[in-house]
């Protein structure tokens, strides 16, 4: 992992996207988070429904506009970006694979057309014939063959369909992919195998991921590190195998209760633990934030709470 903690690639400071602002309906999606990303590594964003994980993807690459905050690209502030040129730059360094295979691909276009939509619009082939070669090797390296650039993708399963949506953000030569829950909707059996493409793809193509997802086992799988959220707010970051181990965040631990165990006398004898967060019992004078509780494991926590955890190493 420390070879992969050198070149930081992605600064998110104080992110903050709030929707209907200012009014009695206002959601605060995204509430003051901030966290890095580094070169090479796949941060892994878990939380249940409605915790702000595919907003703050969302928000990376432009889908929305940021209520306050910095996103960082190579040390350059995406949102303010307003030259068309640097705009398109960053929009093929940064691409994103969304969660509906259905609904992500037109249905009225060819996977080829599909495919190339962002070959086209950068210029990335000189030729017709480049434009299908291109195509033709992106349809292979993600598992599938030439044949398929002439279909449509009502013709196409959930997992086949993933997997042009892979080749799809693949096709401008990206930098930076964010996965937004891209196997949720996928059967449980074709899940590993897009999983192990996708990491297949990283290390062929030196790639960074942010993979968003609500199913903690698969996400420990595939992550370096992993942020957990709850309602906007980051409130634990470490490395796969420190959340796993050692949970100290109370809304953590839950999550990670829940997760199922083949084993029927386990589950039967298991106590899922539930997370109520009038239990921090903050007042005004509790300066809660992000802290770093021992190396590189941060905890959304106040001062005494941060105390009492390192009691417990």
């Amino acid at each position: 992992m420390s070879e992969k903690m050198n070149e930081k690639l992605i600064e998110v400071k104080n992110l903050k996207l709030f929707f209907n602002e200012g009014k009695k309906n206002e959601v605060k999606a995204v509430n003051d988070i901030s966290f890095d990303i580094y070169k090479g590594e796949t941060l892994g964003l878990v939380g249940e429904s409605g915790c702000g994980k595919s907003t703050t993807g969302r928000t990376l690459i432009r889908l929305y506009n940021a209520t306050d905050g910095e996103v960082n690209y190579r040390g350059e502030n995406v949102h303010n970006v307003k030259n068309k040129e640097k705009t398109l730059e960053f929009n093929r360094r940064m691409q994103m694979i969304f969660q509906d295979p259905y609904a992500s691909l037109n249905p009225r276009m060819k996977v080829v057309d599909i495919i190339a939509e962002g070959i086209d619009l950068h210029g990335l082939a000189s030729s017709k014939q480049e434009r299908e070669e291109k195509v033709h090797e992106l349809l292979e390296i993600v598992g599938l063959n030439r044949d398929h650039a002439g279909r449509y993708p009502h013709e196409f399963s959930g997992g086949q369909r993933q997997r042009i949506g892979i080749a799809r953000a693949l096709a401008v030569d990206p930098e930076f992919i964010i996965a937004d829950e891209p196997i949720s909707a996928l059967d449980v059996s074709i899940q590993a195998q897009v999983v192990n493409l996708m990491r297949k793809l990283q290390k062929d193509k030196g790639l960074t991921y942010l993979f968003i997802a609500h199913d903690l086992s698969m996400v420990k799988y595939i992550s370096d590190r992993i942020g957990v959220m709850y309602f906007g707010k980051l409130v634990e970051l470490t490395t796969s195998e420190e959340l796993y181990k050692n949970p100290l965040h109370p809304y953590t631990q839950s999550l990670l209760s829940s997760i199922p165990f083949p084993d029927p006398d386990y589950e039967r004898q298991r106590v899922r633990k539930t997370y109520d967060p009038k239990s921090h019992n903050y007042t005004d004078s509790d300066d809660v934030k992000m802290r770093e509780v021992k190396p590189g494991h941060f905890v959304y926590c106040s001062e005494k709470e941060m105390q009492e955890m390192q009691k417990t190493f």
